[in-house]
């Protein structure tokens, strides 16, 4: 079992709305997505969870005043952006970074996310463990190796 948890936020954990513009703490609704706050609350129990985000406008406050607006803040340990971590996800080096920052090896973390090209393929080049969130049941072909997926949040302790 992974000692750490590192979940992507738009889609994964809070709605992403399309039409909605500047930064998610500020927008006039706010919803976590379905699952988020049981499955937060059940693993935060056992293990340390981070928010892994490719945010470019938000800064680490922004992105927790989000989450404190929909209660999954609580279950939150820290959150790494671009912001804080000087470089964009959707490359190992963001991962490597978190790594590095949390003074633990790539394969004690696994990432949860539901977008492949940024949370999960770099996830893996930087040897973390992954867990592609799925909702839609996308096939995808071309894959070399599996992919763990999960089509609900709640398979995470199901």
């Amino acid at each position: 079992m992974p000692n750490i948890y590192l979940f992507d936020w738009g889609d994964t954990l809070m709605t992403d709305f399309p039409n909605a513009e500047g930064k998610m703490c500020d927008w006039d609704v706010v919803e976590a997505t379905d699952g988020a706050k049981e499955v937060l609350g059940y693993l935060s129990k056992k293990h340390p969870i981070y928010i892994a985000t490719n945010a470019d406008d938000s800064t680490e406050q922004d992105i927790k005043n989000a989450f404190e607006r929909v209660n999954l803040a609580q279950y939150i340990s820290g959150y790494f952006c671009k912001e804080n971590l000087g470089i964009s996800k959707g490359s190992a080096e963001f991962y490597l970074k978190i790594s590095e920052q949390l003074q633990c090896a790539a394969n004690d973390i696994t990432m949860v996310g539901d977008t492949i090209e940024k949370d999960i393929f770099p996830a893996m080049q930087a040897g973390l463990n992954v867990i592609w969130f799925n909702p839609d049941g996308l096939s995808l072909i071309q894959l070399v190796e599996p992919v763990p997926q999960i089509t609900k949040l709640k398979e995470l302790y199901c």
